[in-house]
């Protein structure tokens, strides 16, 4: 099959193009880091060098492809991240009806049903809603959970107070999600026959906020490690004090809200997948510590 893949060779991308690779199919991997060609390169694939927000240069790339991978590359230092993921959802939408592409994945997130009161995942609603917008096109929609390695913005409170301290957790249970086991899923929903619309979505372990204080605090040497779950306002404050835009640290209390009241995860539990992905706490555990500890 021919597979054009955004992403580059980030977490869910390196795991994603060695995978399809290896099954036989041809890639092209867009990047915008002309660095990474020789990687790209190295791994069997056709490096595509160009900027997910040009509909013309997506066009040319996507032309004569079997399928699209579509994925936002995250930027959080814009202004308003929600109109900048509009803005590459319109662009994907564009270039995917000039090149004729009939068959999309898309890498959304949970919640991403949802129009209003999610923050950050507000913009994955839209690029959703601008793709299924598309006629002829055979789009399949993954929705992971809660991203482990979201859990490394913990660890400024963590050295700061000697506590987890955010709007969200405690008691409350949070799906979690690996790369590369999202990057597995990707592959399962690329190989399977292709269906009009279908959502798919993936996590691999389900925590509380406290059994995941307690796991990562043993794996940094703090036992007694707690989480402790704070106002919105005091989390608000804390992002603005630390330098980040009003806007997005408004978006970012809201998602914790939206996580924290249950309905960023109220689709997911009526869709939630029977098998769970095989990366668990335990086994991220040694990356978060090796984070902590000023590593890489």
């Amino acid at each position: 099959m021919e597979i054009v893949l955004t992403g580059s060779l980030g977490h869910i991308g390196q795991p994603l193009t060695e995978k399809l690779t290896q099954r036989g199919h041809q890639l092209t991997v867009i990047t915008s880091t002309p660095e990474r060609a020789g990687a790209i390169t190295d791994l069997g694939a056709t490096p595509a060098i160009g900027e997910v927000q040009d509909a013309a240069f997506l066009s040319r790339t996507f032309a004569g492809a079997d399928l699209v991978y579509c994925i936002i590359p995250p930027d959080y230092t814009v202004p308003d991240i929600n109109a900048y993921y509009r803005n590459i959802g319109q662009q994907y939408a564009a270039a995917i009806r000039q090149a004729g592409v009939p068959r999309v994945v898309l890498l959304s997130s949970f919640g991403a049903e949802l129009d209003a009161g999610t923050g950050v995942i507000l913009g994955s609603h839209f690029v959703e809603e601008e793709l299924k917008s598309l006629d002829g096109v055979q789009l399949t929609i993954v929705r992971p959970t809660y991203f482990y390695y979201n859990l490394l913005n913990l660890i400024g409170s963590i050295r700061a107070t000697g506590h987890i301290m955010t709007n969200y957790g405690g008691d409350d249970l949070l799906y979690l999600v690996a790369p590369s086991d999202i990057a597995e899923a990707v592959v399962e929903e690329i190989e399977r026959p292709a269906e009009p619309r279908r959502v798919r979505y993936v996590y691999s372990d389900e925590r509380t906020g406290n059994e995941i204080a307690t796991v990562l605090g043993r794996a940094i040497g703090k036992p007694d490690l707690q989480w402790r779950v704070i106002p919105d306002g005091a989390v608000r404050q804390a992002m603005v004090d630390h330098g980040m835009h009003a806007r997005m640290a408004d978006d970012l209390t809201a998602l914790n809200r939206s996580l924290r009241d249950g309905r960023l995860a109220a689709d997911f539990l009526r869709h939630k997948p029977e098998r769970a992905g095989r990366v668990k706490l335990e086994d991220y555990a040694p990356t978060f510590a090796a984070a902590y500890a000023g590593k890489k």
